[in-house]
C-alpha cells in the first residue's frame, strides 16, 4: 500500500480541530442562551408595546361672589370606547358599533356626528364653508375636488364596511368612523360615544346584555348649569374645537376632541378652568393588556369666583322686566295720563364703587343657559334679539347723562367754576340756527344746570371747549373704547369729526353743541356709562370693570389669585372740589320730578344721579340714567337704559332697595 504524504494528515488534523472548536463554541453559546440569557430571549418571543393614554381633566366650576354654584360638574354616565380593548379587526369593530348605536337609539339617544355629508343618498355636503370641507377631505386623504360620493366610498373602503349592510347602516358607520378619526381615537385616546346617559337608559342597555369588547359605560364629569338665569350672556358656553381653531389651540396643548370655552367667562377664563390632563400608561403584550397605571396624575381646573351676587342679579332682572312689562301703566309725570306705549328692551349695570366689580348686569330680553341649545334657532331669529347683551353690546346715545363729562372738561380746563353762570332764555341762536332748552332758566350755574338739565348752559360751554376737548375728556372717561371687562363688549365710538369722516357724514359746527349734551352720533354702552358714574364717584379715578373676583382650587379650599382693582385713568385736574360741584348737581337731580312712589329722598342717604332722554333714529327716544350711592361715601355706581321709553329713573329706587337687601345678607353671613 502506498503511504500517503505527510501534508494530507496535517490537513485532516487541522480540519478536525476546526470542527471540534466550532462544536465547542456552539455548545457554549447554546448553554449561555439556555442557562444565562433564557429570560431575555423568552421575552423576545412576545411583542410588548407601551401606550400613553390621555385622561381628560375635570373642568373648573364657576360660582358667584358668595360661593353659590352657577356652572358645576355632576357625575354622569357616558358610553366610552376603550382603544386597548376595542377590536383591531375592522369588521368586528363595525359590528360592535352598530350594536351599541342600535341600543342607544332604542333609548332615544343619538350620538353626535360632525361629518359634513347628508344623512341620506343622494349624498351632498351639508356646509359651504370651504375651510371645513377642506379639512374634512384632508382627513380622509382626498384632494379638494372630492365629491360626497368619493368621501363615502373612501370611508367604506378604509374601514371595510361590508356591502351587505343597508345604506342607512353604511352612512351610520361612516359617520361614526369619521368621528372617531377626527377626535383622534387611537391607543393614546379613548372615544366618548355618548354623554350624560339617563339612568333608565343605562339599565336598559345593561339588561340588553352589553358584552361588546372595548365599549363600557363609565362615570364621568358632565357640565351642568345650576343657575341658567344668572348673567347667561356673560357666563357663556363650552363646545368642541372647530377645525379653524385647531391649529392655534394645538400649539397650546389641546387635542382635536377637547372641549373649550366658546364665549363669556368660559372662554375668558379658559386657562384657569381647563385643568391639566393626566396620562395612563398601558402595556400590551401579544395584543393583551398586561399592566395599566397612572403615570401623570390629572389636575382638575380651577374654580372661578365672580363678583356677581346671584340673588341681587335676579332682583335686578326682575326690576327691569317689571318696568318694561308695566310701562304702559306708568303715569306721565306732567299730564298724569296713562298709555305711554309698549316697550321690550333695556339694560341695567351695577358696579361696586370701591373695586369696579360687576355686582349685577341685567338685560332684557334674556334667556336661560339650560335651554340655550334647544332654543338657539328661535333665539337667533327673534326680532328683539335676546342673544344680544344690551348691557355690554347695546349702543346708545347717552343724552343728558353725558353732561357731567362736559362739565368735567369745563372745570378741568378752568373755563367754569361753581359760580360761573350762563343765561338761558329757552332758545339759543347759534350760527343762524335756533337751539332749544327744556325751559327758561335765566342766569344759571353748573349745579342747577345739572339739576334741571339745562341744554343752553352746556351749549355755551361747548363753544369754548370745542369738540377736541369734549372728545379728549370723553376718551378719558372710557368712551369709544373697551372698558377692560374680561368678556366681549362693544367699544362704541365718539361723536367727533374723525367718526363723521369715517361714516361718510357731514360735520357742521352745530354738531359741537349737540355732542356736548349727548346727542349727535355718540354710541355708548350702559356698562361704559356705569363706569362714567363710578369715575365721578371716585373723584376722577377710572377703574376697569371686572366680572372675576378670584381664582380658587377646584374644591375651593385655597385661593390662588385675587383680582385687584386696576386704575385705567386719572382725571384729577379739577380736583375733588370740581367733582363735589358735579356731585351736588347730581344729588339735586335725584329729588327733581320724582313722584313719591319712586322718591329717592327718604332712603336715609343721598343719591347722585343724572338722567337723559336721547333721541334715536329708529325710535322716538330712549330713557337713560346714571348714578351712585350713598353720595357721601359711594358703595355702588349704576347705569340703565330702556329703549323707546321714558322715566327709566323710576327703577333707581328698586335698584337701591335690592342693594340694601344684598348688603344686609352679606353682613349677616
Amino acid at each position: 500500500m502506498k503511504k500517503r504524504p505527510y501534508h494530507i494528515y496535517l490537513k485532516c488534523t487541522l480540519l478536525v480541530s476546526i470542527m471540534l472548536c466550532a462544536l465547542c463554541l456552539c455548545g457554549y453559546r447554546l448553554m449561555k442562551i439556555q442557562l444565562v440569557e433564557n429570560e431575555t430571549y423568552m421575552s423576545r418571543k412576545y411583542s410588548t408595546y407601551r401606550y400613553s393614554q390621555i385622561i381628560d381633566a375635570t373642568r373648573g366650576e364657576i360660582v358667584d361672589c358668595s360661593g353659590e354654584p352657577i356652572v358645576v360638574n355632576k357625575v354622569g354616565y357616558s358610553v366610552v370606547i376603550l382603544p386597548e380593548q376595542f377590536p383591531d379587526d375592522l369588521a368586528e369593530g363595525n359590528k360592535a358599533l352598530l350594536k351599541i348605536t342600535d341600543m342607544l337609539e332604542q333609548c332615544g339617544i343619538t350620538p353626535d356626528m360632525s361629518m359634513p355629508i347628508s344623512s341620506e343618498a343622494p349624498y351632498t355636503f351639508t356646509t359651504e364653508d370651504e375651510d371645513v370641507l377642506e379639512s374634512f377631505k384632508s382627513n380622509l386623504g382626498l384632494n379638494v375636488y372630492a365629491t360626497p360620493d368619493n368621501c363615502m366610498s373612501k370611508l367604506i373602503k378604509d374601514y371595510e364596511i361590508a356591502p351587505e349592510y343597508s345604506e342607512k347602516q353604511k352612512r351610520l358607520l361612516c359617520g361614526l368612523r369619521y368621528e372617531m378619526l377626527s377626535r383622534g381615537f387611537s391607543m393614546n385616546r379613548r372615544f366618548i360615544l355618548a354623554e350624560d346617559i339617563p339612568l333608565s337608559s343605562i339599565t336598559e342597555i345593561k339588561e340588553s346584555g352589553i358584552t361588546l369588547p372595548g365599549i363600557e359605560i363609565m362615570e364621568m364629569p358632565i357640565r351642568q348649569v345650576k343657575q341658567g338665569n344668572v348673567i347667561p350672556h356673560e357666563i357663556g358656553t363650552v363646545g368642541p374645537i372647530y377645525a379653524e381653531e385647531y391649529e392655534e389651540l394645538a400649539a397650546k396643548g389641546y387635542d382635536m376632541d377637547d372641549i373649550v370655552g366658546k364665549n363669556g367667562i368660559e372662554r375668558a377664563c379658559e386657562s384657569y378652568l381647563r385643568g391639566e390632563d393626566g396620562v395612563k400608561t398601558i402595556s400590551v403584550q401579544n395584543n393583551e393588556v398586561i399592566s395599566s397605571e397612572i403615570t401623570t396624575p390629572v389636575q382638575s381646573g380651577n374654580t372661578v369666583m365672580l363678583t356677581v351676587d346671584s340673588k341681587f342679579q335676579r332682583d335686578l332682572q326682575k326690576t327691569l322686566e317689571n318696568f318694561i312689562k308695566n310701562f304702559d301703566n306708568i303715569r306721565d309725570e306732567k299730564t298724569e295720563e296713562l298709555k305711554l306705549g309698549k316697550i321690550t328692551n333695556g339694560a341695567i349695570v351695577v358696579l361696586d364703587a370701591k373695586t369696579s366689580g360687576v355686582l349685577g348686569m341685567a338685560t332684557c330680553p334674556t334667556y336661560d343657559l339650560n335651554t340655550y341649545i334647544e332654543d338657539y334657532e328661535s333665539l337667533l331669529k327673534a326680532d328683539n334679539k335676546p342673544l344680544v347683551n344690551r348691557a355690554t353690546m347695546g349702543l346708545y346715545r347717552p343724552g343728558s347723562t353725558f353732561k357731567p363729562i362736559t362739565a368735567t372738561a369745563g372745570l378741568c380746563e378752568g373755563m367754569i367754576n361753581a359760580g360761573s353762570t350762563f343765561y338761558c332764555g329757552q332758545t339759543y341762536l347759534f350760527r343762524d340756527h335756533i337751539y332749544e332748552c327744556t325751559g327758561g332758566h335765566g342766569d344759571i350755574a353748573l349745579i342747577e344746570a345739572l339739576q334741571y338739565s339745562c341744554n343752553i348752559y352746556f351749549y355755551k360751554l361747548s363753544e369754548n371747549l370745542t369738540i377736541d376737548r369734549i372728545s379728549q375728556y370723553s376718551a378719558m372717561y372710557g368712551l369709544g373704547q373697551p372698558t377692560g371687562l374680561e368678556t366681549y363688549e362693544e367699544a362704541g365710538h365718539l361723536s367727533d369729526m374723525e367718526y363723521y369722516e369715517e361714516a361718510g357724514l357731514t360735520w357742521t359746527v352745530g354738531e359741537v353743541l349737540q355732542s356736548a349734551i349727548g346727542q349727535s352720533e355718540w354710541a355708548v354702552t350702559p356698562l361704559q356709562m356705569a363706569v362714567v358714574a363710578n369715575t365721578i364717584a371716585n373723584d376722577g379715578v377710572r377703574y376697569e370693570p371686572h366680572l372675576v373676583d378670584s381664582i380658587w382650587d377646584y374644591n375651593m379650599e385655597n385661593m390662588i389669585e385675587k383680582k385687584e382693582p386696576v386704575i385705567a385713568e386719572n382725571i384729577t385736574a379739577c380736583g375733588k372740589e370740581g367733582y363735589d360741584v358735579i356731585e351736588q348737581g347730581m344729588i339735586a337731580a335725584s329729588v327733581t320730578n320724582m313722584p313719591t312712589k319712586y322718591s329717592l329722598g327718604d332712603l336715609g342717604y343721598s343719591v347722585a344721579i343724572k338722567t337723559g332722554t336721547p333721541q334715536q333714529d329708529s325710535r322716538v327716544q330712549d330713557s337713560f340714567f346714571i348714578g351712585y350711592a350713598p353720595a357721601d361715601d359711594p358703595e355702588i355706581a349704576f347705569a340703565g337704559v330702556v329703549e323707546g321709553a321714558e322715566y327709566a329713573k323710576y327703577m333707581i329706587r328698586d335698584i337701591l332697595k335690592s342693594y340694601e337687601s344684598y348688603k344686609s345678607r352679606t353682613q349677616s353671613n
